[in-house]
């Protein structure tokens, strides 16, 4: 028998757990919870009462017009006529928009975008529905053939994203929760190729309103997977006005209040603490804010012994990771590295974090000491 390195096999669940949410998304009659309103909207243009446009003569006989084309690519007479088929049918039947996938095999985007058949996709995943969408379903597979692969056809992925019509809530789904939420946490590596995908991708959800904002600006922040595409997305005006922020409740390490007292020659010795069931949000020391903060900006750090600062973002439900005693979902940006020289040492955030609802220190040794933490921000 075969023996893959443990590599090997990390990267199989993670596209084994990665192909499960994507089943998800893709498929939004199956999954709980409200659908994203741009999807919900899709088709709306069809009066109360009226037949279904797939029930127009053009829409039944589309598929067969579709496949004739594909079977003779350079016959004008043929591609006029699926052309004419297609511009009449509104609401492709599903058997019809399940072509697209054959479409995109008989004319690659690296052909050019003007060929006949390429024409034909564009508009056949402009108008087919969500569950049915190759163009939607197409940007999921290119970030898990990021996520296990050596290379990504980008451009590819940016043409389906631009034409997923009504699908493109789904797509930009699939774009959160394989791309972006990974992207804002720290228990996690994610591969170049998927974050260089996300940066991509991320624009055209962000200006069709289906990104949120405070996991944007949580995978832009994260210095464990730096994004400068995010980065320059995410980025903008800093809040006029800021101060430090005391906490209101000290969980971990005792004495946990001494590392914001502002007394530098007390300290906690967060290097002893033993990792809990709850160490990826509350690590050694947690400092959390009733209500979350509107905006972290920076933080200041006196210790002796290197370790991180991580920021516990609140993200909708279903995305990101789960707090069961909490009752929140999650993403736990690494927001500030320190050495412990014993100084000062201050990590202003490349863009401001909002709805954060704690911060949370993880040591890096066993003698790291938290004399001062300063979170710097704005109710």
């Amino acid at each position: 028998m075969r023996r893959f390195p443990l590599r090997t096999l990390l990267l199989m669940l993670v596209a084994l757990i990665a192909f499960g949410r994507l089943w998800c998304v893709t498929h939004p009659e199956e999954a709980p919870g409200p659908r994203p309103a741009r999807m919900a909207q899709a088709g709306d243009d069809v009066p109360s009462g009226a037949p279904a446009r797939s029930s127009t003569p053009e829409c039944r006989t589309l598929e067969r017009a579709l496949e004739s084309a594909l079977r003779a690519p350079q016959e004008p007479r043929v591609l006029a006529e699926a052309r004419q088929q297609l511009d009449a049918c509104r609401q492709p039947p599903v058997r019809a928009c399940a072509l697209g996938v054959a479409l995109d095999a008989r004319s690659p985007l690296s052909e050019g975008e003007a060929t006949p058949l390429r024409g034909l996709l564009a508009s056949l995943c402009e108008r087919c529905p969500p569950a049915a969408n190759s163009c939607a379903q197409a940007v999921g597979q290119a970030l898990l053939s990021a996520a296990v692969g050596p290379h990504v056809d980008t451009a590819s992925a940016k043409w389906n994203l631009e034409h997923a019509g009504a699908g493109l809530g789904g797509a930009c789904a699939s774009l959160v929760q394989l791309g972006l939420a990974p992207a804002a946490q720290s228990g996690l590596t994610v591969r170049p190729p998927v974050l260089a995908l996300t940066g991509a991708l991320a624009p055209r959800c962000a200006q069709a309103g289906l990104l949120d904002d405070a996991l944007l600006r949580a995978a832009a922040a994260n210095l464990v997977a730096p994004t400068p595409a995010l980065v320059a997305l995410a980025a903008g005006p800093t809040p006029p006005e800021t101060s430090a922020m005391k906490p209101d409740q000290i969980e971990g390490t005792e004495p946990g209040f001494q590392a914001f007292d502002r007394d530098e020659n007390t300290g906690v010795p967060v290097g002893q603490a033993l990792k809990s069931k709850r160490w990826d949000a509350d690590g050694a020391l947690r400092a959390s804010y009733a209500p979350t903060l509107k905006q972290l900006v920076s933080v200041t750090v006196r210790a002796t012994g290197p370790g991180t600062v991580r920021a516990i973002v609140r993200t909708p439900r279903g995305v990101g990771l789960k707090d069961p005693e909490k009752d929140f979902a999650f993403v736990n940006p690494t927001v500030c590295r320190f050495s412990g020289t014993g100084q000062w040492e201050q990590c202003p955030l490349q863009v401001p974090l909002r709805d954060v609802d704690a911060v949370s220190v993880f040591p890096e040794r066993a003698d790291t000491e938290l004399k001062e933490l300063e979170v710097h921000g704005a109710r």
